[in-house]
């Protein structure tokens, strides 16, 4: 890799805007909102001014609940720009989940909409802090959130004890480019810039810290396998809150100057419209937001001939969907990103030009200036090629630590500076690395360990099957059973022995799924990832095996 890049975050947007200023920047076609890069990073500037008259400062902690506004993506750079730590809020918490994201991470501002979904965000934050009503704006006194003192309002009708943030723009006028200058200069590459919190599939969330040197870096590796440049269109569905969204989105189309066109709220239709009518060279999505694409009604209808590339993560990216992606959406240069919120978040990618073979049956090799190894489960040593063992990464992209939690970095920070991922996966001769599961999802069977993506590839290959999950339950006798659940094509109806009589004679009789569910949808975080944690929770009381131990 060539030396890195030493911007931050908000003065790589100064570069871009001076080399794109014509080039468009941020596109929302049903807000008629189009910012070039000149426009954008004036409004950024702007919005940095007022929150400083505010009385933000560099290295205090705001946070954004929002869904894929455009202010969300105004407020990555602009708090970059006066090296304030953005905090990321999941769309999808509730009170609880709030109040513990503010408290831990101690965020003197919280921007937010009003509502997503079923989520009343006002009534939630109003029964987290009931003294808000009746405050002074910008002067909260919340003994459970200390440092809380702002509450930012993004939309119409401004609740009480908020500001508006038209406010904040405003606010910018009394606050001189030299000011902002000054305190821009000040912010280093190896400040942290942003805090994402683990998603919580596996735990309590933690707040994992990322610098500009993380971020910018690894923006710039994902966009190279992409071959972005100014002349591409990135359609966004996945959520800003998550690095799939504010790094392998934005991060790497704003340091090629490729135009971001936003998609507010997951819709598999309104993500064809829009890419028909912005003629959008790239889109993102985790694997279930391509199987929705492409089984929406209308699909045939759309002309998506601009398709190219873009990124299918998240998860596991089934071998037959990705075909589909490639074949149906015209994305023949799509790629596969692993990595995970710690390593900023990309590890490996595959490349536009490595065979199809290899980018679908695999998430590339490792991004320029990252190290990869797969090690012993048991006793850490690394293996050779063609071994399963866990996935181990060290580079640039390693995340600083978790929030006020350095017992937990260690555990997965060594003391050379791997980050031990927690997956499982094989590495070939050449690089390539293959997903075969996480640590803690591996089945173990009587002794025989089993790995749910090897079952889900396969039973992808039914044709009335859409989307499949595999999964272990406790069984008295053998520890574990294997269980599916089963996702159907639209109009197909199918039996639990058919299921089963698909896979005999073709997969070990062990890996033959013991118990067969169809269900409608799975269980998800907000940004994407299927909780099989919570799918196993419930299969455990459906199936009454409480008894047998729900610990493996």
């Amino acid at each position: 890799m060539s030396q890195l890049l030493t911007f931050t975050v908000g003065s790589l947007l100064d570069d871009i805007a001076r080399r794109y200023p014509d080039s468009e920047a941020l596109v929302y076609p049903d807000l008629d909102l189009r910012y070039s890069y000149k426009q954008f990073n004036t409004i950024c500037r702007h919005v940095a001014k007022g929150m400083l008259k505010l009385g933000i400062k560099k290295g205090d902690h705001v946070s954004i609940w929002a869904p894929n506004v455009p202010e969300w993506v105004i407020l990555q750079f602009a708090t970059a720009k006066i090296g304030v730590v953005l905090v990321t809020v999941n769309t999808a918490y509730k009170s609880a989940e709030l109040e513990y994201i503010l408290e831990q991470s101690d965020s003197t501002t919280l921007f937010m909409v009003k509502s997503w979904k079923d989520t009343d965000y006002v009534a939630t934050l109003q029964a987290v802090v009931p003294e808000l009503a009746s405050s002074v704006p910008g002067a909260l006194s919340c003994p459970k959130l200390p440092f809380l003192k702002n509450v930012i309002f993004i939309g119409e009708g401004t609740p009480d004890g908020m500001l508006n943030f038209d406010r904040i723009a405003e606010l910018g006028n009394h606050v001189s480019d030299a000011e902002l200058e000054a305190v821009e200069a000040s912010v280093d590459c190896n400040d942290t810039i942003n805090m994402q919190y683990t998603s919580g599939t596996t735990g309590f969330p933690k707040g994992v810290m990322l610098t500009s040197l993380n971020l910018v870096n690894n923006g710039f590796q994902i966009g190279e396998c992409m071959k972005f440049t100014e002349k591409d269109r990135l359609c966004i569905p996945v959520p800003f809150f998550h690095c799939f969204g504010s790094v392998l989105a934005v991060m790497a189309s704003v340091t090629h100057g490729t135009a971001m066109v936003p998609v507010e709220l997951f819709d598999p239709l309104k993500v064809l419209q829009i890419v028909e009518k912005e003629r959008c060279t790239a889109l993102h999505g985790v694997p279930t937001m391509f199987i929705a694409e492409l089984e929406q009604p209308d699909f045939s209808k759309f002309d998506l001939s601009t398709l190219r590339t873009g990124i299918m993560a998240g998860s596991v990216c089934p071998i037959e969907v990705m075909k589909r992606v490639v074949k149906d959406m015209h994305m023949t240069d799509i790629t596969s990103v692993y990595g995970q919120t710690e390593s900023s978040p990309g590890i490996t990618q595959s490349r536009t030009d490595d065979p199809v073979e290899l980018r679908v049956a695999t998430v590339g090799r490792a991004l320029p200036g990252a190290e990869v190894k797969i090690v012993d489960i048991e006793t850490g040593a690394s293996l050779p090629p063609g071994k399963q063992g866990e996935l181990c990464a060290r580079g640039y992209m390693v995340m600083k630590g978790y929030y006020k939690m350095p017992e937990e970095t260690a555990r997965v920070i060594d003391s050379d500076g791997w980050l031990h991922t927690g997956d499982l996966a094989i590495m070939d001769e050449n690089g390539y690395c293959k997903i075969t599961g996480r640590i803690k999802q591996m089945i173990i069977r009587g002794g025989e360990n089993i790995y749910p993506i090897e079952i889900e590839e396969f039973l992808y290959t039914h044709p009335k099957v859409s989307d499949i999950q595999v999964y272990g339950v406790p069984d008295k006798k053998y520890g574990e059973q294997v269980m599916a659940a089963v996702i159907l094509k639209k109009g197909m109806q199918m039996t639990e022995e058919e299921v089963r009589d698909f896979c005999r004679g073709k997969i070990a009789n062990y890996k033959i799924p013991k118990y067969v569910k169809f269900v409608e949808s799975y269980p998800m975080t907000a940004s994407g990832k299927i909780q099989k944690f919570r799918m196993r929770e419930m299969a455990i009381k459906e199936l009454q095996l409480e008894d047998v131990g729900a610990t493996v």
